[in-house]
């Protein structure tokens, strides 16, 4: 019996970060396309099918074809139930228990499948309900529209575009790298160059930085204007 509410759990979760991953991927209302899903969450374009036909028979998600994926008013719910928790445990961690932002939102995305509803708003009230974290992203409420496109990865960056790191969704030593060179969130980048094979020639700080298209698209960054 534990073993089968283990698998639920992770089920579960598995369907936060689809529904909360298609609401910061999608565009100006337009569906999400299915591999654009998977390279986003690292998983196989099979994999991302079979979980987003679960998604439709559940009524989270509408599937239109040679297009994608887009949420219905309950999935839209749940994602920003989870995107508030990720937000709000952030704000603590950094602004409460001093700890790093890059950090703070490392342990916010353990926190954020597994905060009751009541909790999140006790949480909320404590930090004084607020509307941004530490990194400058918002903190949506009930009353308020999930953001649309608020995060892409690094490589949806053309020649000339700017925008600000949000995370990195990378192994331990290729974050200490990209650390090394300055990268980490709240830190503004501008992409100058994309090679032929989508390797990305970077402004960081006045610095240049060369990344391949792998470790550009393992960081997720915010546009600027």
């Amino acid at each position: 019996m534990a073993h089968h509410n283990l698998d639920d759990k992770t089920m579960s979760e598995s369907i936060e970060m689809y529904l909360l991953r298609i609401a910061l991927l999608r565009r100006e209302g337009q569906p999400v396309p299915i591999p654009v899903l998977a390279q986003e969450l690292a998983v196989s374009p099979v994999s991302a099918n079979e979980m987003c036909r679960r998604l439709v028979d559940k009524g989270l998600i509408e599937y239109e074809p040679y297009r994608g994926v887009s949420l219905t008013a309950k999935a839209e719910t749940l994602a920003r139930r989870v995107l508030r928790n990720r937000r709000l445990w952030e704000v603590f961690f950094a602004e409460k228990l001093g700890i790093d932002p890059l950090e703070a939102d490392e342990m916010a995305c353990r926190f954020e499948h597994v905060t009751p509803d009541d909790l999140a708003e006790r949480l909320a009230v404590f930090l004084g309900h607020p509307t941004l974290t530490p990194q400058n992203q918002l903190i949506p409420y009930d009353d308020q529209p999930l953001p649309e496109r608020s995060v892409r990865p690094l490589t949806a960056l053309a020649a000339g575009e700017k925008g600000q790191v949000s995370r990195l969704n990378a192994d331990e030593p290729v974050k200490n790298f990209l650390r090394g060179y300055g990268l980490c969130p709240g830190v503004a980048i501008t992409t100058l160059a994309v090679a032929a094979d989508g390797a990305l020639l970077l402004d960081i700080a006045g610095q240049a930085l060369s990344l391949s298209k792998p470790i550009a698209a393992a960081i997720d960054v915010t546009m600027m204007n």
